[in-house]
């Protein structure tokens, strides 16, 4: 484990056991595998019988991408070659989501979009007492099925609307330069300690749980966490 890993692990030393799950997830919302390990996570939950309390911070894969995104082709070109070098990968994926319920239709993606305004979308969720779970949900579903683009303030008010959010907040919160850097810190806190990929999964500060792990994997690593069994480690990744 790295020391900086460690520092977040055991930022609330000394542990105390708890029968409280606190799982904080660390994902972007064009993350296929962030999809699939939301989607895991949901699975799993349903086994915790306890109170659990589910919150999202933000980590942007493409920190760099211009403001109006870039085209699907163009950003698979960029990143692995070609569309052809990753098409394995691609109907991997199509066969993971389909066992969870997800529709990835990448035929339908025309643009990969800056996830910046989405993420300060998820922090106005969360400051409205929103359900950022359900949230992120219908943000990746939108983007991977039905090839909306999330990076657009209009999508996201629209998408807002469904979870009692009210255009004008959203609006507001999306030309927020205050909202922009709580969102930008919140991500380089986790940069900074020692978080190199996502999806990632916090368990009561105790334990990372790295990678779209099966729910069986998640539900062992909520015991741990909750109940003190074992000791504070990293669990190792399983996917991703």
């Amino acid at each position: 484990m790295s020391q900086t890993q460690s520092n977040i692990v055991r930022s609330s030393d000394p542990v105390t056991p708890t029968a409280t799950l606190h799982v904080e997830v660390i994902a972007d919302l064009i993350c296929p595998f962030c999809f699939l390990g939301k989607r895991r996570l949901d699975a799993a939950i349903e086994n915790v019988q306890g109170p659990r309390e589910i919150s999202w911070n933000p980590w942007e894969l493409n920190p760099s991408m211009p403001q109006s995104g870039m085209s699907f082709e163009n950003y698979l070109g960029s990143r692995f070659g070609s569309v052809d070098a990753v098409r394995p990968v691609l109907d991997r994926l199509v066969t993971e989501g389909a066992r969870l319920g997800i529709e990835f239709r990448f035929d339908r993606i025309a643009t990969v979009p800056n996830t910046l305004l989405a993420h300060q979308l998820m922090y106005l969720a969360d400051t409205e007492g929103a359900n950022q779970s359900r949230l992120a949900d219908d943000l990746m579903r939108a983007f991977f099925t039905d090839g909306r683009n999330i990076g657009d303030p209009d999508v996201l008010v629209d998408i807002a609307g469904r979870h009692g959010l009210k255009p004008d907040d959203v609006d507001r919160v999306l030309r927020d330069d205050a909202a922009k850097q709580v969102v930008l810190k919140r991500e380089a806190q986790m940069r900074a300690s020692g978080i190199a990929g996502v999806p990632g999964f916090l368990l009561n500060r105790r334990l990372l749980l790295v990678g779209a792990q099966d729910a069986d994997n998640m539900v062992n690593a909520f015991d741990r966490a909750m109940f003190g069994e074992g000791t504070d480690q990293l669990v190792s990744p399983a996917l991703n």
